[in-house]
Formats: structure tokens, C-alpha cells, sequence
């Protein structure tokens, strides 16, 4: 297996991936209950704002970054290493090539969300120069349901 340095280059997810790409979501604990990986990917590359990013090796997927934009802002989720390649650059190269993604298209400001408790995803992205930004994320589920709860009839 090649080290990080010589894994493949960062680049669009390919159809036949996506079942390798949420397989790794799910191992990095990246799926929850009240989210469709298949049905985010969709959604994001079906609207020409968004794209999958990733680094493979042969037919392995060593990391992912889900990317996308409003026209102004842009935004990234399911940032994924494969747990054995972790601290070795991988997160760093992708976010970079998530940025770069963003900065062909116009977009001047990346933001992103992590949940309080996850003080290690925090260091990750401090490291990376981004900062907590005074702003609460507030939420409204469109088709009447919440995580946790079952669907309305």
C-alpha cells in the first residue's frame, strides 16, 4: 500500500465509490439515525452547487470531504480519514482541496459546523486557522419530524 504522500490525487467521487465513501462515513462515526448518506450525496452533487471529494488508493478510499455553496458561503461536511491513515496530512489535504474548490468558484469564506462535544474535530480545524465564530446554529426539520422521534402518520 502507497504512504499518504504518494495515495492518489484529491478528486471527484466517482458512482461507483459511493458505497466505499459511506462505508467510511460510517466507521468515522459520521452517520447519524436522522441522516441519509446516500440521499446527501445525491442531493449535493445533483445540485450543481456542491461536489464529493476523495483520495483513494487503488480501490480504497483513504479520505472524503462533502463541499458545496450558497453563492456567498461555503460549506463542508463529512470530512473523513480512514481510521489507519489518520495524522498523516490526510484531513489537512482535503480540506485544501475543499478550499480550493470553493476559491475557483468565487466563494470567499468557508463555514462549517462541529458539535460542542467533539473537542478533537475543533483542535483539528483550529490547527487549519479557522475560528468560532459568535453565531447560534438554530434548526427546523421541513417534513414535521426530529431526530429521535418516529414519523408523523
Amino acid at each position: 500500500m502507497n504512504g499518504p504522500a504518494e495515495a492518489g490525487a484529491v478528486r471527484p467521487l466517482k458512482d461507483e465509490e459511493i458505497a466505499r465513501v459511506v462505508a467510511l462515513w460510517r466507521a468515522c462515526g459520521l452517520v447519524v439515525p436522522h441522516n441519509d448518506p446516500e440521499a446527501d450525496i445525491a442531493l449535493c452533487r445533483r445540485s450543481g452547487h456542491g461536489d464529493v471529494l476523495v483520495s483513494a488508493d487503488g480501490a480504497s478510499i483513504l479520505a472524503s470531504v462533502m463541499v458545496g455553496h450558497d453563492g456567498h458561503r461555503g460549506w463542508v461536511y463529512y470530512l473523513a480519514v480512514a481510521p489507519d491513515r489518520r495524522h498523516q496530512g490526510l484531513g489537512r489535504r482535503m480540506m485544501a482541496a475543499a478550499e480550493a474548490w470553493l476559491r475557483t468558484r468565487g466563494v470567499r469564506k468557508l463555514e462549517l459546523m462541529i458539535r460542542s462535544t467533539n473537542h478533537a474535530v475543533k483542535s483539528f480545524y483550529s490547527r487549519l486557522d479557522y475560528g468560532e465564530e459568535p453565531v447560534a446554529v438554530m434548526s427546523r426539520w421541513l417534513d414535521g419530524t426530529r431526530p429521535g422521534m418516529p414519523p408523523p402518520p
